[in-house]
């Protein structure tokens, strides 16, 4: 049979499929640790148009915010914002072959972006079909990241068993595992003074000593 006869080879976009066919790297780190670990993937990597995802809206702004001190721009976006934001956000991104966004999954997913070359998983997702979703946009042609705490691992290995494939694991040989930081209690102030108890003017005095 000729090339010019010859069928092209169907592809297949299930869970083996796009997990076999797609760079996939874990790393795993605690999560008080992610943002350093963060911060030196970015700087020893090369730069590329990547898409960050993580859990929640504070923790997008608490990362733009920490990226920003260290002179890493990146465009944070998530639901507390307005439609107009969020488009604007898009062009701005889509145009930037070497831009950074941080956003929640559920933007992510309304944004339908295209061109990305690393998706970085911050934070698994809640629910392993939204991991796929995000790693088809990098399928073949880009990497997907994934940052793994201990709270993150039982969703890593459900992953892993869909997929049928175990993520390679890597460090970074200049970053540090530090500690949990102990979280000091406060003391507690009673909510209400004892009372000094005033003898009973109804009681004689030789009766309440009795």
């Amino acid at each position: 049979m000729s090339e010019e006869t010859a069928k092209p080879k169907k592809k297949y976009y299930d869970y083996i499929s796009v997990g076999n066919r797609t760079k996939q790297v874990a790393y795993f780190v605690e999560q008080h640790d992610k943002p350093v670990h963060l911060e030196l993937f970015l700087k020893e990597n090369p730069t590329t148009k990547t898409a960050l995802i993580v859990k929640s809206k504070k923790t997008a702004d608490a990362l733009g915010l920490y990226l920003k001190e260290k002179a890493i721009n990146a465009i944070v976006i998530h639901g507390n914002h307005r439609a107009s934001q969020i488009e604007e956000a898009k062009g701005k991104f889509s145009a930037d072959n070497e831009g950074l966004l941080i956003t929640t999954s559920k933007i992510y997913e309304f944004l339908e972006l295209s061109d990305i070359k690393r998706i970085i998983n911050y934070d698994l997702p809640l629910e392993p079909e939204s991991y796929f979703k995000t790693l088809r946009a990098v399928d073949e042609t880009g990497e997907s990241i994934s940052f793994v705490s201990i709270d993150d691992e039982k969703m890593l290995e459900t992953i892993e068993l869909m997929m049928k494939y175990e993520m390679p694991k890597e460090e970074i040989e200049a970053f540090t595992h530090t500690a949990l930081p102990k979280i000091q209690k406060k003391k507690k102030k009673p909510r209400h003074k004892k009372k000094k108890q005033k003898p009973n003017p109804y009681v004689p005095v030789e009766d309440s000593l009795k």
